[in-house]
C-alpha cells in the first residue's frame, strides 16, 4: 500500500528534512517514528527538502508499506514517537502511480518578517528581522521582474542539485500586520537557498541600497555574485506542495490560521 502523509515541524531544532548521519533532521527523526509503529523499517519521499532553520507546516511525503492500519491510527500512533515539534496531520492511502516529488505541479512558502529596532523574543527562530523600515512598493516593484520562466542562476547555491536554473515563479505576494510582513513564493520549483537569495535581494531594495530595477539586472546577471547575501532561514515556512485535485490530498492546515 502507498501512503501519503501531510508533516508539519519548527526546524529550528534540525539539521534539515534530508537524512543525515547524524540523525538529526526531521526525516530521521519521521522515518524512526514510522518504523516503531509500524515494527518495520519505513523510508520517506517528500515533496521539497528544506534546510536547516527552515520550517514546514505541510510536507508531504509518500511511503510504501504492507502494515494496514486506520488513516487515524498512521496520525496518532506515528505522533506518539515523535519529538512534540514535529506532527503528521493527515495520512491517506494513494494509488501506486502518486508521488510525493513527481506529482506535485507546484510548490509554495511564506516568509515571514519583523520590522522592529528591536530583535524578535518569544517569536526567536521563527521570524526574519530587519530593523530599517521597508519601502512596500519598491520591493513589490522589485518582485515583478521575478514573475515568469527565468533562469535563476543569481539566486541558487552552489550546492544546488538541480538539473536546470530555469524555474517559473507566479507574483509574489507582499502584506504587512504591523511589524510583522509576510513574502509568499509559489513556482513550478526552487532551487537551493532560491528564497533566501531572493528575500537578501528583496529586502535591501526595500530598505534603499538598491533600487527595484536592480532586481531585473541580478537576475539577467545569471551570477551569484550579483545578487544580496542569503537571508536568514529562520522566517522560512514550506505551505507545501500543490497536487491535481484528483489526488483528494489537502491543500492545508489548522496552522495556516496561525501564521502571520
Amino acid at each position: 500500500m502507498r501512503l501519503a502523509l501531510g508533516v508539519s515541524y519548527n526546524g529550528q531544532a534540525y539539521d534539515g528534512w534530508q537524512s543525515q548521519p547524524s540523525g538529526r533532521t526531521v526525516q530521521d527523526h519521521l522515518q524512526a517514528a514510522l518504523a516503531r509503529f509500524a515494527a518495520q523499517p519505513v523510508t520517506t519521499v517528500c515533496a521539497g527538502r528544506t534546510d536547516a532553520g527552515v520550517h514546514g507546516l505541510m510536507q508531504v511525503v509518500h511511503l510504501d508499506t504492507p502494515v494496514q492500519r486506520e488513516d487515524f491510527s498512521w496520525v496518532r500512533g506515528t505522533n506518539t514517537f515523535l519529538p512534540p515539534d514535529i506532527a503528521v496531520q493527515w495520512a491517506m492511502p494513494v494509488p501506486d502511480a502518486f508521488h510525493a516529488r513527481n506529482s506535485a505541479k507546484a510548490r509554495r512558502y511564506a516568509y515571514v518578517l519583523l520590522e522592529s529596532p528591536v530583535r524578535p523574543s518569544v517569536d526567536a527562530g521563527r521570524v526574519g528581522w530587519v530593523f530599517r523600515p521597508l519601502d512596500e512598493a519598491a520591493m513589490r516593484e522589485a518582485a515583478s521582474y521575478l514573475v515568469g520562466e527565468h533562469d535563476f542562476t543569481s539566486f541558487r547555491a552552489s550546492s544546488c542539485q538541480s538539473p536546470t536554473p530555469v524555474k517559473t515563479l507566479e507574483p509574489v505576494r507582499i502584506s504587512r500586520r504591523g511589524g510583522y510582513w509576510r513574502f509568499e513564493f509559489q513556482a513550478n520549483a526552487f532551487l537551493h537557498h532560491m528564497i533566501r537569495n531572493l528575500m537578501g535581494c528583496l529586502v535591501a531594495v526595500g530598505q534603499g541600497s538598491h533600487p527595484p530595477q536592480w532586481m531585473h539586472e541580478v537576475l539577467q546577471a545569471r551570477s551569484r555574485d550579483a545578487a544580496a547575501p542569503t537571508f536568514s532561514p529562520d522566517g522560512l515556512y514550506f505551505l507545501g506542495p500543490l497536487y491535481e485535485p484528483h489526488w483528494g490530498l489537502p491543500s492545508q492546515v489548522p496552522a495556516y490560521d496561525w501564521l502571520p
